[in-house]
């Protein structure tokens, strides 16, 4: 059944990716939901091997992010949206965090955060857009910290998920307040929804986790 789901999730996302044209905006809208609530119905599907707390957690921002893809179109309220299913995915990663993943490999995250605040909030800032400016700043902070946090549950799906996520997220924003961006669109929304989909898939993630002999592994 599950791969069922997932099928139809990549034709659904296809179709609107590709075939569904910007007007009428109601249905366009309507379309881009659909492959959304097919991947709450995997997730729901998905038996977890992590925690219930952290399937809960991650279907809770799941739906927070379609509710987003619905107000997007009002710039300022889907990205508050977003920002409020970022938290959610925090909180879930933050569950499964392990504090054995080295400082440093936050760095990357650092420098890129610094890069796009001074491209995007920058751009803002320079033509009086200071609300928006800090809008962007702190979202940028809360997807960078969402990737951190993805990292250190140390499982490959969520790890994965997040910085398709991140990516996706750069994209749109490059194109909005920087440069036009060609097939914008399929770059976002295709990295977005398999962000989404690796993020619901995470939840049947093995943890393993080594017991007071660190030769033993237990799952």
């Amino acid at each position: 059944m599950k791969k069922i789901v997932l099928t139809a999730i990549i034709i659904f996302g296809s179709i609107y990716i590709f075939f569904i044209p910007p007007e009428p905006v109601g249905f366009k809208i309507f379309m881009k939901l659909v492959p959304m609530a097919l991947i709450l119905t995997f997730a729901a599907m998905t038996p977890t091997f992590v925690s219930r707390n952290y399937k809960r957690t991650i279907i809770a921002g799941l739906l927070v992010c379609m509710i987003a893809d619905g107000v997007i179109y009002w710039f300022l309220a889907g990205l508050i949206t977003f920002f409020i299913g970022h938290v959610f995915y925090i909180f879930a990663f933050k569950s499964v965090s392990r504090n054995r993943v080295p400082i440093w490999a936050a760095i990357p995250l650092l420098l890129y955060g610094v890069f796009m605040a001074v491209l995007l909030a920058g751009s803002q800032f320079s033509v009086g857009q200071s609300v928006m400016g800090f809008a962007i700043i702190a979202y940028i902070a809360v997807i960078l910290l969402m990737g951190w946090m993805a990292i250190r549950t140390r499982l490959k799906l969520t790890i994965v998920g997040a910085l398709l996520f991140i990516f996706s997220d750069s994209v749109l924003a490059i194109d909005r307040f920087v440069l036009d961006i060609p097939y914008r669109d399929a770059f976002v929304m295709v990295t977005y929804y398999a962000a989404q989909v690796f993020i619901a898939a995470s939840i049947g993630s093995r943890v393993i986790q080594y017991s007071v002999n660190r030769n033993n592994l237990i799952r």
